[in-house]
């Protein structure tokens, strides 16, 4: 049922078919139980290495249909301080030649306060669930100068009810946003979210990590200037990569010159250079989750053989269902074995 679902749904406009995904799935009898591959990573248990990146379930209102799928983790968000539409529509398209997808959503979502809401009934009426990360970012109406305010605002939100929060600075669809990727202003961020980790751990009694999630178009100087300051400010992880903005693996193809990030297939290569140059420069202390074109799980594995510890599928999961989850479970135990 779920393979006739998945396959109806690649026939609708991409959007269209994502909302009623979201919609739909929770009420659907998903279940599917995978062997334990449990890891250790950021003082987090993982029960598996497979994990759903975020923008899938921006607002956490799947949650329940994740749990029965057998992912490790499960990522929401990208959520902001206020609720926003995001940019015009249409703004999500397939290029299923490629298994890819190009979207300029725009961090479109209900607000932190919702997102919690959600995470809050999940914690109450789930146990034995996957980890759950709350990936967060600025409204767009928000002033870049004043990124760090709305970051701020989501951390303190989110602490207490998630697993773990990513940082977003690498989206391509908020003006300015990858800025922050830069030597000055990343410091500038971290530095500052650090400290309020430091409070919250200390007011809660708990201690969330923190992560940061990069794009896989940065140079390699640019790359390395990061990777400095995430050792230097001692985050507790970090995810590479985000979408691309480049179109050389999707030339000539309809939708190809959509503007707005590229993920799946045509990402592959190029995130697990990024994950291979991360695992290179960071101490094991600083572990690196990897995302961007995992399309089965041999590309996981290559990801794993790169350095990363943990993985992410989003744009693999739309074309490949939850028959992905399985094969990069199983891949993966296959590797280790």
């Amino acid at each position: 049922m779920m393979d006739f679902a998945r396959k109806l749904l690649l026939t609708i406009p991409a959007e269209t078919a994502h909302n009623l995904a979201i919609a739909a799935l929770p009420l659907l009898p998903v279940q599917q139980t995978l062997p334990d591959d449990p890891i250790e990573v950021m003082g987090l248990n993982f029960k598996n290495k497979v994990g759903l990146a975020a923008g899938l379930d921006k607002n956490g209102e799947a949650l329940s249909a994740w749990a029965k799928m057998g992912f490790g983790f499960v990522e929401i968000g990208t959520v902001t301080p206020l609720p926003q539409a995001g940019n015009p529509k249409p703004r999500m398209f397939r290029i299923p030649e490629k298994q890819a997808i190009i979207n300029r959503m725009g961090f479109n979502n209900k607000g932190i306060d919702y997102l919690l809401r959600n995470l809050e009934e999940y914690r109450l009426n789930t146990s034995g669930g996957p980890l759950i990360g709350v990936n967060i970012g600025k409204n767009a109406i928000t002033p870049i100068h004043k990124a760090t305010d709305d970051y701020l605002i989501c951390l303190k939100k989110a602490y207490q009810l998630a697993d773990y929060i990513t940082i977003n600075i690498s989206s391509p669809n908020t003006k300015n946003l990858r800025s922050l990727q830069g030597k000055d202003q990343l410091q500038q961020l971290l530095d500052t979210l650090k400290t309020e980790q430091t409070v919250l751990a200390e007011n809660y009694q708990k201690y969330t990590p923190l992560v940061v999630k990069l794009a896989p178009d940065m140079s390699e100087e640019e790359l390395l200037e990061s990777i400095e300051v995430i050792k230097a400010v001692k985050l507790d992880g970090v995810i590479g990569t985000n979408t691309t903005l480049s179109r050389a693996e999707v030339q000539g193809f309809a939708n190809a010159d959509e503007a707005g990030g590229l993920s799946g297939g045509p990402l592959t290569e190029r995130s697990t250079q990024v994950v291979k140059t991360l695992t290179e420069h960071l101490p094991e202390s600083i572990p690196v989750i990897a995302a961007g074109g995992i399309m089965n799980g041999n590309d996981a594995v290559e990801k794993i053989k790169a350095g990363a510890k943990l993985v992410q599928i989003y744009s693999g999961f739309i074309y490949g269902g939850t028959g992905l989850i399985e094969d990069v479970n199983k891949k993966l135990l296959d590797y280790q074995s």
